[in-house]
């Protein structure tokens, strides 16, 4: 194995990968947005995911199968993966700062989990005792492979950021165990004398593990297994159902069906093996269900999955916003398949989602003090800010604990998502303030500070720090409309700046050149496809990357679903430094539109009988959607009555 670099998914050799990563290492954020968040992660998100990862036995199962404690099995079948998913977060947090008590954390933590594998290599705490002759069982339901796919990218993400490689070896062990199970069962009998099984994971997530296993070791085989587990699934190897994935072949679907964090796992680890096979067959599949997912299944926060029953996709244009499930983790999922798209072609249309899910789907689910969660996202809530699962407002840990350490792992390891390289082309996908050092293949290193207020502002400047003739491209996001300006030394560039494209720039550099950016945020107003039908006359307001909601507490007396945005109403872009850590709102006059009298007491009333409610108007102040519910529980809503 080479010297190990901190990349999340590494690109660098895959011949079907347009696009190749730039290090964690190679790019430090400072700017106003992303920077405090994730110093908040390191300060108060990781210490107490660890300390909730103790209280609630998760990292007790590892010793109780080590024999270091006399206690039963404790919480879900699944515990294990949120062990691995701390690593993660924490593994990329100390590849781009040090930090020597989380490090020797993360050790003690890696010597419990080490300490529980057994002498085949099998690795599951829940299995392991008293269950041991159980494994296997019952794949459709019980997340073994699921749980060692988190295992593979926990200690990927850390041998990558520290070069030790005590837990990648015990995911190599774990992972020979699970190539010497399963495969074709044509392939004879393995070194235990048995057969191989054929079985795929009712939750799909082992694919992406397995593959950048293979990518960090150069074990080809890896990469064979994850080809194995896709290329079973939809063969009825496990129920045969949409809910799991397995009712077509992969290469047969063409909408996004069943459980949502399901479905765009499995799609990320599909992409991953088209980077590394170019199968055509796959990509096809792929962009099927792309297309439907992002024009018939995805909420305009950039989640996914429509229903609280089964945490599943809907059909099309069944997007309720109350009812809405959109798990955090599905949002998450959408940023890590749309990246790995990305990755293939270059293509920003996959930006533009990425984005999309980022600001909103993802950050929605985290609290501004970095010890609150949301498990589900909805686009808009009753008084009480009872969610469908049950809670009141954000909590701080789950049961079903999958969101925060996954949160935290996406946060931790941002830094590596806003460039990427291209032959001699340097891609900046994402803007934030801060500066980056990024090697070419022809060995120039070049490096670039860019300045911006984003998401809050549209300018953006990069400042180019080396010499010689390359490419630069930069995203122009969709969400643009007209007046974008790119400049070079503040001379106009000639050059396409068509939304949702990169605009390239290719010249001979010199130190100290200057690239100018301007992205025009005006407040936008957004409608829905008219069969989405609890949309039908209403708008939502967006600005730049940003989507925006409004909450009780900025309207005492009004009931949310009364509110009217007169089509005439132009917001106002209000900067509130002292509000929810600093926002930009949208304000504008509206009106409140309350039903007429009467209505209370009946549910229908026959047309042209009644007159319209009183009337009054009121001030709105939207603000942005990942900030909603932090400030104690109430009444929010997304989509507002246009009149």
């Amino acid at each position: 194995m080479s010297h190990p670099s901190p990349i999340v998914v590494d690109t660098t050799h895959s011949p079907h990968a347009r696009l190749k990563p730039v290090p964690l290492t190679a790019v430090t954020l400072a700017d106003a947005f992303w920077t405090p968040r994730r110093q908040l992660l390191r300060d108060a998100t990781l210490p107490s995911q660890y300390r909730l990862l103790e209280e609630t036995g998760r990292i007790d199962n590892f010793r109780r199968v080590a024999g270091k404690v006399d206690k039963p099995f404790q919480g879900l079948f699944f515990n294990d993966s949120d062990v691995y998913k701390w690593i993660e977060a924490a593994a990329w947090a100390l590849a781009t700062e040090p930090d020597p008590a989380l490090a020797a954390l993360v050790d003690d933590v890696i010597a419990e989990i080490e300490a529980a594998q057994q002498p085949d290599g099998y690795l599951n705490t829940y299995y392991s005792l008293e269950r041991a002759g159980e494994r296997w069982s019952n794949l459709k339901v019980m997340h073994e492979l699921y749980c060692a796919g988190h295992l593979f990218q926990g200690a990927v993400a850390h041998y990558r950021a520290t070069g030790n490689d005590r837990l990648l070896n015990v995911a190599r062990r774990m992972a020979d165990n699970i190539c010497s199970v399963f495969g074709p069962d044509d392939v004879g009998a393995t070194l235990s004398g048995r057969p191989k099984r054929a079985g795929t994971c009712g939750h799909p997530e082992i694919e992406m593990g397995l593959v950048e296993l293979a990518r960090a070791t150069g074990a080809e085989k890896y990469l064979a297994q994850a080809q194995y587990f896709v290329d079973v699934r939809g063969r009825g190897v496990i129920g045969g159902e949409p809910y799991h994935q397995d009712h077509k072949p992969l290469r047969e679907l063409d909408r996004m069906v069943g459980h949502a964090v399901r479905a765009v796992y499995l799609n990320g680890g599909a992409a991953d093996l088209c980077a590394e096979s170019g199968e055509q067959a796959i990509r096809t599949a792929l962009e099927a269900m792309w297309t439907n997912m992002t024009t018939r299944r995805m909420y305009v926060s950039g989640g996914v999955g429509s229903r609280y029953q089964g945490e599943a996709f809907g059909d099309d244009f069944e997007l309720p916003n109350a009812r809405a499930y959109t798990e955090t983790c599905a949002a998450i999922a959408v940023v890590m398949w749309a990246w790995r798209m990305l990755a293939l072609d270059g293509d920003a249309r996959y930006t533009d989602v990425l984005e999309l899910a980022l600001y909103n789907g993802v950050l929605a689910g985290l609290s501004l003090d970095g010890l609150g969660y949301f498990y589900v996202n909805p686009l808009a809530s009753d008084r009480e800010a009872t969610l469908r699962d049950g809670t009141r407002g954000r909590q701080p840990w789950f049961n079903c604990a999958c969101c925060p350490p996954n949160i935290a792992r996406l946060l931790a390891s941002l830094s590596g998502y806003v460039y990427s390289v291209s032959g001699d082309e340097i891609w900046c996908h994402l803007y934030a303030a801060g500066t980056a050092r990024i090697a070419l293949p022809d060995g120039r290193a070049v490096g670039l500070r860019q300045n911006t207020d984003y998401p809050w502002d549209g300018d953006v400047t990069l400042t180019v720090e080396g010499a010689g003739e390359f490419g630069l491209r930069l995203r122009i996001p969709g969400w643009c409309a007209t007046g974008t300006h790119l400049t070079v030394n503040g001379a106009p560039v000639t050059t396409s700046l068509a939304p949702g494209s990169y605009a390239e720039i290719r010249r001979a550099w010199q130190p100290g050149d200057v690239v100018g950016l301007r992205l025009p945020m005006p407040a936008r107003r957004v409608r829905s496809h008219p069969y989405a039908l609890e949309n039908a006359g209403r708008v939502a307001l967006m600005r730049g990357p940003l989507l925006y909601c409004v909450e009780g507490v900025d309207h005492p007396g009004v009931d949310l679903r009364d509110l009217a945005l007169p089509s005439a109403a132009d917001p106002d872009i209000v900067e509130r430094p002292e509000l929810l850590g600093g926002v930009v709102t949208l304000c504008a006059g509206g009106e409140s539109r309350p039903p007429a009298a009467g209505w209370d007491d009946q549910l229908y009333r026959t047309d042209g009988v009644t007159a319209a409610g009183l009337t009054r108007a009121v001030e709105i102040t939207a603000i942005p959607y990942y900030a909603w519910a932090n400030r104690g529980a109430g009444q929010m809503q997304v989509w507002l009555r246009d009149h």
